[in-house]
């Protein structure tokens, strides 16, 4: 008999002994290969849930297996604490966000403990630590001083709700990602990331990232959204300012009726100034201004527009050309301006057909007239180029060539690269950020913190609010400094920093968290970087992850590392949904790891996370499956704990060579097993290495169960298999799985143990089942020893009466046949 699963006392001994051991601290070691993994660190913004925990359990599996297979695995975890995320949950519940971070990291990190997560806690970081946001700055200066980093009026996202500026990334539907306010669309000075210098390079090395997932760089390749074409400039009648486009059509530019500027154009206010147009022009901007991003692009949204009075000149024909201002042109795209061709743009098109502009065709297929008047949508396709001086008669394709060689010419305009990827606004009007490290001198114009005065700290005593001005901008003490430069009385720069400039690098700081002479000692950096293997959120794709390769590629060019990519391999896990919706505390519907850890334990909670599904993809919580991965333990712990009196410690010496059918199909299974789970955790398959292991105990509980204890060969294959079992099993439900091992008379800790090694000879079927086919369609099935001739083996399946009578009378035309599968005779 066995005593009880007792998961409390078990968790309890194995992380205070894990502990105690320094288990999971980790060097560089020169012999074993280095694997760096890496979790998106959590904002401490509250307590974790199941839905959070799935990643870093899928991560700590992980990482196990990997050590277990004889890497040195850094596995670090810090804090992302220092941002808009947690200033808002502090100011939610009345804390400041100092003592909020506390709070919330000290509970989280008692979480991943009692989880049982191997992390190496003396690498442990906080990006509010004075020290890593000062090497922040540090790297903003960087930036600063190779044109990188510049300040600049620009069209911003406002979150009202968060009063504060929002990058792109970080408005979803046209509302606030934290706080779901409509974001407002305005022009303020702000300090920017020159993040549109690295487009092409970010775009090339994509190439490069074969280890990512296909969606996530088909989104960035979106993101960064390059486009050949042509760019010129237009006049403007009555105005000294010219009106720039971009266009990958120059071939319809004999098409363009009317001229088109975003809400957001400066144009527009210098068109309208002081006519009779200003007024109506600034209502509509400011309606349309109002409207989200998403609706305004979205091909359902009626096109809506209004005319500024003036006209521009076209630089081909010198016809005049309306501008009139839509709600379907952004700023953000191109040159916030464009030439409208209705005839072969279905948004023109429509719009023209709302305001009764002209539509003008100059291409069209071969053998069709087109009449502008009579057209019914735009057409998109290539032809012939009609109505367009010395180019008609030609080929599209051919003329849009001729048309830029003419235009180039005559200095009219260039070939041009255009790319969707805007620079990185990075200030944020905000308390609880990077004080960005700028002083503003009447004298010395804008004058760069020195290096040896960071770190520019926090205030700590200011009142945080989410509404008014930057909050800094109220403490005079913090503001008013001498000029570094003169000496003159000065003042600081109020914004903070973005919360993505802290986490763009936080992995280079991981391998040397207390250098204090440099953000990252470079040896330490050049050992284990690139990271291995990273795992977070597909919702990063064009936020924190574009961000962090732009900073590394800063970096290399600037000599600090030799890598171009942070990282080499990403996944990205699913969500984790309960009663249909995304398990969340809004949504009421969270379920908590302490829960769990206190009714069923902690490896029943990983268990089940790692088995419900797929872990790249979403999953359905489920309180009867935590009992299911609750029972399956209970199940693995009687077949150990009521069977150790056949324990074989010595079983390598024991296993017979050839033994009975019975030792030798538990062992195949037992093999065949570790190849399974093998492969399987090889692509972060959990759940169907879970099933496998489940297979395993299922058939060793059978076994056990005839099994003669008498018998030094089934003692040996027995104790084989549960040895192998344990610790296939392992890295999921580490906590049982060392008590078994200790209780087998084993030295834990198995994470220190080497990982199980197939015998392929041994895993190998002695029979193999053929699947007998007549032109494609299974009429019989035939058991053979492994291995056997295909030719024999079709002889055989000729023979059958199953097959006989479909062959009979008939030609044999082919025979297909797939070793120790199948065989598909086709005949006529």
């Amino acid at each position: 008999m066995s005593d009880s699963y007792d998961f409390r006392s078990i968790e309890r001994k194995w992380q205070d002994w894990w502990r105690q051991q320094g288990l999971f601290h980790v060097e560089r070691r020169e012999d074993r290969p280095k694997f760096y993994y890496l979790d998106m660190y959590p904002y401490p913004s509250g307590e974790l849930h199941m839905g959070h925990v799935r990643n870093y359990i899928i991560g700590d599996a992980f990482a196990r297996y990997k050590t277990m297979q004889g890497y040195n695995v850094l596995h670090p975890m810090g804090w992302d604490s220092l941002g808009l995320p947690t200033e808002n949950a502090a100011i939610k519940f009345g804390v400041h966000p100092i003592e909020w971070t506390k709070r919330c990291v000290g509970s989280m990190k008692e979480q991943f403990d009692r989880l049982g997560i191997s992390y190496d806690w003396s690498r442990e970081i906080d990006t509010s630590d004075r020290e890593y946001y000062g090497w922040t700055q540090w790297l903003f200066l960087q930036l600063y001083e190779h044109g990188l980093a510049y300040r600049g009026p620009g069209l911003v996202n406002w979150c009202p709700g968060c009063a504060t500026v929002l990058a792109n990334e970080q408005v979803v539907g046209g509302a606030c990602e934290r706080c779901d306010a409509i974001v407002e669309r305005t022009t303020r000075e702000q300090w920017f990331f020159r993040t549109t210098e690295y487009a092409e390079k970010l775009l090339e090395d994509l190439a490069v990232l074969d280890r990512w997932p296909e969606r996530v760089v088909r989104m960035q390749e979106h993101w960064i959204g390059r486009s050949e074409g042509f760019s010129f400039t237009l006049d403007i009648e009555g105005h000294e300012e010219r009106m720039e486009v971009f266009t990958t059509r120059i071939d319809t530019v004999y098409g363009v009726t009317f001229m088109v500027v975003a809400a957001e154009h400066p144009l527009v206010g210098t068109l309208t100034a002081g006519t009779e147009f200003e007024e109506p022009v600034r209502r509509f901007c400011q309606d349309v201004m109002a409207e989200s991003v998403m609706e305004r692009t979205d091909e359902a949204t009626a096109k809506r527009g209004i005319f500024t009075g003036a006209s521009a000149v076209h630089p081909l024909t010198g016809e005049r050309v309306p501008i009139w201002v839509a709600n379907y042109v952004m700023m953000d795209y191109g040159t916030g301006a464009i030439m409208a061709v209705p005839a072969h743009d279905q948004r023109d098109f429509d719009f023209a057909r709302q305001y009764d502009l002209p539509v003008a065709p100059v291409i069209q297929p071969t053998g069709e007239q087109f009449d502008g008047d009579t057209m019914t949508e735009a057409y998109l396709g290539d032809g012939e180029q009609i109505n367009s001086a010395q180019f008609s008669g030609r080929p599209n394709r051919e003329a849009l060539e001729q048309i830029a060689d003419h235009m180039e010419a005559e200095g009219m305009g260039r070939r041009d690269v255009s790319y969707r990827l805007r620079d990185w606004c990075i200030s944020r009007q905000r308390y609880w950020g990077a004080p960005i490290p700028i002083i503003y001198c009447d004298a010395c114009g804008t004058v760069p913190v020195p290096e040896e005065d960071l770190p520019v700290e926090l205030p700590p005593d200011i009142e945080v609010t989410a509404s008014g001005d930057s909050p800094l901008s109220r403490h005079s003490e913090f503001m008013n400094v001498e000029c570094p430069r003169c000496g003159g009385p000065a003042r600081r720069e109020a914004d903070t920093m973005d919360t993505f400039v802290y986490s763009a690098w936080y992995f280079l700081r991981f391998p040397s968290p207390h250098e204090d002479r440099a953000p990252f000692d470079r040896g330490d950096v050049e050992y284990w970087l690139p990271v291995d293997q990273y795992v977070g959120g597909i919702e990063h794709a064009t936020g924190h992850l574009m961000y962090s390769r732009f900073i590394t590629k800063v970096l290399h060019d600037l000599g600090r590392v030799s890598f171009r990519e942070p990282f080499a391999s990403l996944f990205t896990q699913g969500m984790v949904y309960k009663d249909g919706a995304k398990m969340s505390k809004s949504r009421g519907n969270v379920v908590t790891p302490d829960e769990i850890n206190d009714r069923y334990g902690a490896d029943s909670g990983r268990l089940f996370s790692l088995f419900v599904g797929p872990p790249d993809q979403d999953s359905e919580w489920s309180d009867e499956g935590v009992v299911g991965a609750y029972r399956f333990l209970w199940r693995v712990w009687r077949l150990v704990t009521e069977h150790l009196d056949a324990w074989d410690g010595d079983f390598a010496d024991h296993v017979p060579a050839d033994g009975a059918e019975a030792q030798r199909a538990i062992r195949r299974k037992t093999h065949q097993t570790i190849l399974k789970v093998t492969a399987d955790l090889e692509e972060m398959a959990f759940n169907t290495a879970i099933a496998a292991v489940m297979e395993l105990s299922n058939e060793l509980g059978s076994f056990a169960q005839s099994m003669d204890r008498e018998n030094a060969g089934d003692r040996a294959v027995f104790s084989e298999g549960i040895r192998d079992l344990v610790a296939l099993l392992s890295p999921i439900t580490p906590h049982i799985c060392d008590e078994l091992w200790a209780r087998m008379g084993l030295e834990p800790s198995l994470f220190e143990h080497d990982w199980p090694r197939a015998d392929e000879s041994l895993a190998a079927e002695e029979t193999s089942t053929i699947v007998v086919q007549i032109n494609g369609k299974v009429r019989d099935n035939l058991d053979v020893p492994a291995g056997t001739d295909m030719a024999a083996v079709v002889e055989m399946a000729l023979e059958r009466e199953k097959v006989a009578k479909y062959v009979e009378g008939r030609q044999i035309a082919k025979t297909i046949t797939v070793p120790d599968k199948l065989i598909n005779i086709v005949v006529k």
